[in-house]
């Protein structure tokens, strides 16, 4: 039948099919045009009113208002709003210097030859008002002393004990399990030789005041005259870095005033970093441990992490590096 159709026909058929098959092809690209417009469209609408939501202003208000107490909470006060005190800056004390301690970075640990002197200064002149009830002689083996020069100054003290046999305390030489002895037998005698005024415990005193090592250093080295116009009150001394600039502890440390075992120079300021250092000890004395657990903690986690990334990789590899191709179904009605 096909052979008895003119050639015109079969051109006509032809150019009809061409039509048809480019119109197909027009209307399946304008269809997909119109479905990718249609889904950037919500994707759009979805995101600004979730943009414009009460929930998203709350929460973002929230987390403004909860950073910012934060912050404060912390820091004492925002680096943008300035600060309005009652009192005056000199009723907060001056701000210490902050001193390069040579246990103050990442991987640094206390210097023990500068433990070891800072408990001479203490034992020979804190100790006679501030006690250290946290730490025991013990705690200083391996640390600044060996065990038998520990035990040889643990034995010196005299410590109450009992009862025994009869019912009675006694009196026996230090142990190495016994902490450092107080100064004064309870806190009505401790106020009693000093005026009314509580020598404070030593064992946090590093991290119990603002400013640390830094504060305690400039403290002990900050003794000057009290300048024109500044009353101090019998009994009293003035330090600038003190809270109200008037303090009940007298200067202690004068140069020469202990002979160091080792021969260093007892200048009031070397004494002050000695016994600043072993006090800084004294309130944490897992500081060389902690840095080095830490440390080792890293490169662990970091090995681990490394593994977990390469594991990762590999397992999703294959889902990401895929094709996925699609075949559109064919139009039947044409």
């Amino acid at each position: 039948m096909l052979s008895r159709l003119p050639v015109a026909a079969l051109k006509n058929q032809s150019v009809l099919g061409a039509s048809r098959s480019t119109f197909s092809a027009f209307k399946t690209r304008a269809t997909s045009q119109v479905r990718f417009a249609s889904s950037s469209s919500a994707s759009s609408a979805t995101l600004e009113s979730l943009l414009t939501s009460r929930a998203s202003l709350i929460s973002v208000s929230l987390f403004s208002v909860g950073s910012i107490a934060w912050y404060t909470h912390l820091y004492g006060s925002l680096p943008f709003v300035g600060e309005v005190h009652a009192n005056s800056l000199a009723d907060d004390g001056l701000h210490p210097t902050a001193y390069p301690w040579p246990h103050k970075g990442l991987f640094d640990t206390f210097d023990h030859a500068s433990i070891r002197r800072g408990f001479q200064v203490y034992r020979e002149v804190c100790a006679a008002c501030h006690s250290l009830d946290r730490i025991a002689w013990r705690n200083l083996v391996g640390v600044s002393h060996t065990a038998d020069e520990v035990r040889a100054l643990a034995e010196d003290v005299e410590y109450t004990d009992g009862p025994d046999d009869k019912g009675e305390m006694f009196q026996r030489p230090g142990k190495l399990s016994d902490y450092l002895p107080p100064a004064y037998p309870n806190e009505e005698a401790a106020r009693a030789g000093n005026g009314g005024a509580l020598p404070p415990d030593l064992s946090l005193i590093i991290k119990a005041r603002h400013g640390g090592a830094d504060y305690v250093f400039s403290l002990l080295t900050g003794y000057i005259d009290p300048p024109a116009g500044v009353d101090i009150r019998d009994g009293m001394n003035y330090n600038p870095y003190f809270p109200g600039g008037a303090i009940s502890m007298a200067r202690v440390l004068w140069d020469d005033l202990v002979e160091y075992e080792d021969g260093t120079s007892p200048t009031t300021s070397q004494m002050a970093k000695d016994v600043v250092t072993f006090l800084n000890w004294a309130a944490e004395p897992e500081h060389d441990e902690r840095k080095k657990m830490g440390i080792k903690a890293v490169v662990l986690f970091s090995a681990l992490f490394a593994i977990s990334i390469g594991v990762k990789r590999f397992k999703w590899t294959v889902i990401k590096n895929r094709k996925i191709f699609y075949n559109p179904p064919k139009d039947l009605n044409h």
